[in-house]
């Protein structure tokens, strides 16, 4: 009877997604536990973490894709509004303005976006399948700037630049042409001196940092210095799981969230590296499949922006920890601790078994 009851609950799973994001938890776990100084609080934690985002998977997994694009305009609409309401009555917490107080609790509507804005935009691009136009992508970008603004003036770089991620990749993939990309491209870097003068202090020196973080070892260069000596003295094989001298000496910063991967690449070195960089390729593949087969405009779009989104995380994250991206607060996903990102994730990977599981259901 339980047995039977297990395979009704996991019957909307997708075996290969559960399979791997599995093994990447198992990690996570491994190195959460060496990180946080083996204990197991932190474990518990973020164990139960991990059953709040596997509920949410399980939820998104049972709605259909078509009740999904039915409620994308109200759900986007509802995190603008939720992201207005934070510019002007949000709680100020370390110098940012990103919580919301709902009296019973606090919400952080931004991780709210990270998936309303891919459905929001695979909604307009399919009612407009038939006749897209120019100016269609214009009013997508439109739909994008609003809430990436809004977010970034909290200031919340990272979210920011996820948000922005999951809303390029849907108009990416709706085909927007390569000619317009490069223009764009080319815009942007002209504009960097202005983009310059309107970042906040901390973001100019990070970018500063990026270029020479001897500058200040002490200060703002302390996190990239001492995470990439954590990389490179894990060598080929690593010093081994629990001997990580730069993580129990506590040299790695934020060592248990942002920059775990420092703590992961110490232990197990470039051939654990290299394990997690395949685990991360399979379920990106995965997700790409689906997306390649799914039945509807819609959900290509969506499946495609989750799936890329998802890449995106770990790029970032990876890439800040070695030292060749700025530092932004981005996870690394399903290793890092913490329940917000974790069920923002695991939500996007529910929507990927929604479509895979529908995808025969509907009439193309």
């Amino acid at each position: 009877m339980i047995e039977r009851a297990v395979r009704r609950l996991t019957s909307s799973f997708d075996a290969t997604l559960m399979a791997i994001a599995l093994c990447i938890l198992t990690l996570g776990i491994a190195t959460l536990f060496s990180a946080s100084n083996e204990n197991p609080a932190r474990i518990s934690a973020q164990l139960a973490n991990i059953g709040v985002a596997f509920a949410a998977m399980w939820v998104m997994s049972q709605i259909p894709p078509q009740t999904l694009m039915r409620f994308a305009p109200p759900i986007y609409l509802v995190g603008v509004f939720l992201l207005v309401a934070v510019a002007l009555f949000g709680d100020v917490r370390n110098g940012a303005r990103r919580w919301l107080n709902l009296g019973v609790t606090s919400i952080q509507p931004s991780e709210m976006m990270k998936i309303a804005m891919p459905l929001m935009l695979a909604w307009y691009f399919q009612k407009r399948e038939s006749m897209l136009r120019l100016a269609d992508y214009a009013v997508a970008a439109v739909l994008l700037a609003l809430p990436t603004f809004l977010i970034a003036r909290q200031p919340d770089l990272g979210t920011a630049l996820l948000v922005a991620s999951a809303g390029f990749f849907v108009i990416y993939l709706a085909g927007l042409s390569w000619k317009i990309i490069v223009g764009l491209t080319v815009s942007g870097l002209a504009a960097l001196p202005f983009l310059w003068s309107l970042m906040h202090d901390y973001q100019r020196r990070r970018i500063l940092t990026l270029l020479d973080p001897t500058e200040d070892p002490l200060g703002a260069g302390y996190h990239i210095i001492q995470a990439t000596i954590a990389v490179g003295s894990g060598g080929i094989f690593g010093k081994g799981w629990l001997k990580g001298t730069q993580t129990h000496l506590e040299f790695i910063p934020e060592r248990a969230t942002d920059f775990i991967f420092a703590v992961y690449s110490e232990e197990f070195g470039l051939i654990g590296n290299c394990l997690l960089v395949l685990l991360y390729l399979a379920i990106i593949t995965r997700g790409l499949m689906i997306a390649a087969n799914a039945p509807t405009f819609f959900a290509r779009l969506l499946a495609g922006a989750v799936i890329l989104t998802f890449f995106t995380y770990a790029f970032v994250n990876m890439g800040m920890v070695s030292g060749i991206l700025p530092v932004v607060g981005v996870p690394l996903p399903l290793v890092s601790y913490g329940g917000t990102a974790l069920v923002t994730l695991f939500t996007g990977l529910g929507i990927l078994m929604s479509i895979q599981k529908h995808r025969k259901l509907v009439q193309t």
